[in-house]
């Protein structure tokens, strides 16, 4: 195994964790909320193993495989059964088409194959490295996803603290790609992607081979986000310009955050902090065929401070993904860091809270989200139309409870500049003008004045299903980038 590192040990390296710098005294939410026809059920880990899951995938048969933080590989078909260890704690994991395990370490990306077959990886192949590591306890690797073509993609976590780096707030950056995507060609051909990545925690690749990944609120990102990942393209965070060819210390110091703006992808979806998300994981996209229920399509998001796991349902204006995000499932057990469909429709969930917590009290952990064929009362789908949203439901509504007073919108933007997130700014009231229920009962046309580059949230506390009752969560949060007009 190669390592291109410093050796200067963090103090940090066993403490902090995925994501933000956060303190003991950090607020969580407090609801509890599970969609009707869903059910949660926890997974046994092997017993007197810290077993704190930053890495999740399922084979072809059905047996789920797992990478732990502690560096360790196991595989799950109704029992557990270790695979590999004595990995640099891994962040990612994926198992390949010919039953190889793919795993993100944080100096490389790593083939683990098990040749004769016995249950246990004999060889560690390295396929990359090319990325500088300098035993920053912050320097993770996420990932892979692998495309159609079978090209190879991560992402690289900027530093904290580590020696020589350079910094514009809190991540830096010593070199070698931090704060960048890579790709791996199907050659095995490393190639920088695309950069200005914080903590680039969650990396997806969707049914139409589009590219995407959720960064972490902090410096340079005002609140945690979703962003589609393009070749090129610029995310916001100013230190990973330092590997530009660019760019180089002193243009970057010297330019000011509008000018980083002009330049700095949109993200589809800002992911409002605390009620929604503080520390997002990897986008999974529901491909059951309606074995998870009626979201086929929409992508599932766990975070690892809530201990919840929410819904991205996206929006395309003008060619452009925008979208909304809505709670799915709160008060799991732990930090939900990886999510998974598998071939039965079943959403496994990873967890670990080692180093601050989570809302939910358990260190570490594996649950996983079920639906028992009951159709839930939920938010299905949200459109952006010329004078507001279509809100569609998964069942007909009450038609009596729908009128402008069941429900309540306001928008509001974020600032974009160095500091360690940013409030929300200019919070604004939005009338509702008019609510308009469709011919079928299920879509609600709410009729409002918006405005472009601001969150709008929209609660709909007063709607119900004709059976009188509501639905397990009651806000979503749309990022209008653009207008329908």
């Amino acid at each position: 195994m190669s390592i291109k590192s410093i050796f200067k040990p963090s103090l940090f390296a066993s403490l902090l964790p995925l994501g933000l710098l956060l303190t003991s005294t950090h607020s969580f939410a407090n609801k509890n909320y599970i969609p009707e026809g869903y059910e949660l059920k926890t997974v046994m880990t092997p017993k007197d193993v810290p077993f704190h899951i930053t890495g999740l995938d399922s084979a072809e048969n059905g047996d789920i495989y797992v990478v732990t933080r502690l560096g360790e590989v196991w595989r799950y078909d109704q029992k557990w059964h270790k695979f590999a260890d004595g990995l640099h704690e891994p962040t990612g994991l994926m198992v390949d088409d010919d039953g190889s395990i793919l795993v993100a370490q944080k100096p490389e990306l790593t083939r683990l194959v098990d040749t004769n077959k016995d249950g246990w990886a004999d060889e560690y192949i390295q396929i990359v490295d090319d990325w500088d590591f300098h035993d920053n306890y912050h320097e993770f690797t996420f990932g892979p996803v692998k495309d159609k073509a079978g090209n190879l993609y991560g992402t690289l976590n900027l530093s904290h603290g580590a020696p020589n780096s350079f910094s514009l707030g809190t991540m830096g950056s010593a070199g070698g790609w931090r704060g960048w995507a890579f790709e791996v060609t199907k050659a095995g051909e490393f190639k920088p992607f695309a950069y200005g990545l914080r903590s680039p925690a969650g990396i997806g690749i969707s049914p139409e081979d589009e590219l995407f990944f959720t960064d972490n609120q902090g410096d340079w990102v005002p609140t945690s986000k979703m962003h589609l990942l393009q070749k090129d393209k610029f995310y916001a965070h100013p230190v990973s310009l330092i590997d530009h060819p660019d760019w180089d210390e002193q243009k970057i110091r010297n330019a000011k955050p509008e000018d980083f703006a002009k330049f700095s992808e949109k993200p589809v979806v800002w992911i409002p902090h605390i009620e929604v998300a503080n520390s997002p994981g990897n986008p999974e996209w529901d491909t059951s065929g309606g074995k998870f229920g009626p979201f086929e399509g929409q992508i599932f998001i766990g975070d690892q401070t809530q201990s919840n796991v929410f819904r991205v349902i996206l929006d395309k204006v003008k060619g452009e993904y925008q979208g909304a995000v809505i709670n799915f499932v709160g008060g799991m057990q732990s930090g939900n860091i990886r999510t998974h469909i598998d071939n039965k429709g079943q959403l496994w969930v990873g967890q670990t809270a080692r180093g601050w917590g989570a809302k939910g009290g358990k260190p570490f952990g594996l649950q996983k989200i079920v639906w028992n064929g009951k159709q839930p009362f939920e938010v299905l789908d949200v459109k952006l139309v010329e004078d507001g949203f279509k809100l569609t439901f998964t069942q007909a509504l009450k038609a009596s409870s729908v009128k402008p007073s069941s429900f309540a919108a306001k928008h509001w933007h974020y600032d974009y500049n160095g500091n360690y997130g940013s409030p929300k700014r200019g919070v604004t009231q939005l009338p509702i003008k008019t609510a308009k229920l469709s011919d079928d009962g299920k879509t609600v046309h709410l009729k409002m004045s918006l405005t472009a580059d601001k969150v709008v949230q929209i609660d709909f506390n007063g709607v119900k299903n004709k059976a009188g009752s509501q639905a397990s969560t009651r806000t979503l949060y749309y990022t209008l980038n653009q207008l329908n007009n």
